[in-house]
């Protein structure tokens, strides 16, 4: 048998004088942990998936209107790439200058969407991760867990409770609006 060096014998002695030292209680008693995949309960929660369809219905028209928007200026200028040869000077820059302008319009009516719906989707995601935090909390005080983490690199599913936690929150009452 291989002999430890010095430092790993002392580093062992000290830990079993430590296990040996304690209580047969708090040996004997095992920790109960449990994980909540945060990511799974954001995309198959009742709660989640109804905020996923308030924005949807939200910004569907705007999203739409900006589409056929693009498909306009596309067309637009298509139709003045394909006349520039027999325009005038002075009709082709004045059209090319109404391109730019409905462009930059564009970009602007696009931008403004996107914060909008930015601004939206952290208001609904903050609302659901809320509630999904209380039934957390109302799972750890009624089964008595130790503790409960949401982030892990690895968890086995003998400690995952995330069904538990969907299951709650999709029977859980609305929160009010």
């Amino acid at each position: 048998m291989k002999m430890l060096p010095l430092t790993a014998r002392v580093f062992l002695a000290g830990v079993s004088a430590v296990l040996v030292s304690l209580p047969a209680g708090v040996m004997a008693q095992e920790l109960k942990i449990g994980y909540v995949n945060s990511e799974r309960v954001l995309r198959e929660a009742a709660p989640a998936k109804a905020a996923q369809s308030r924005l949807e219905g939200e910004f569907s028209k705007r999203e739409k209107d900006l589409t056929e928007q693009g498909t306009r200026l596309k067309a637009a200028a298509e139709r003045l790439e394909k006349e520039a040869p027999t325009l005038s000077e002075s009709e082709r820059s004045r059209r090319q200058r109404e391109l730019v302008e409905q462009d930059r319009d564009m970009q602007r009516r696009r931008r403004e969407f996107q914060e909008d719906l930015t601004q939206r989707k952290n208001e609904e995601l903050a609302a659901v991760v809320e509630r999904a935090n209380r039934v957390i909390k109302q799972i750890f005080e009624q089964e008595k867990y130790d503790v409960i983490l949401q982030e892990a690199i690895f968890a086995g599913p003998r400690v995952d409770i995330t069904e538990k936690v969907i299951k709650a929150l999709n029977a859980a009452p609305p929160a009010p609006r």
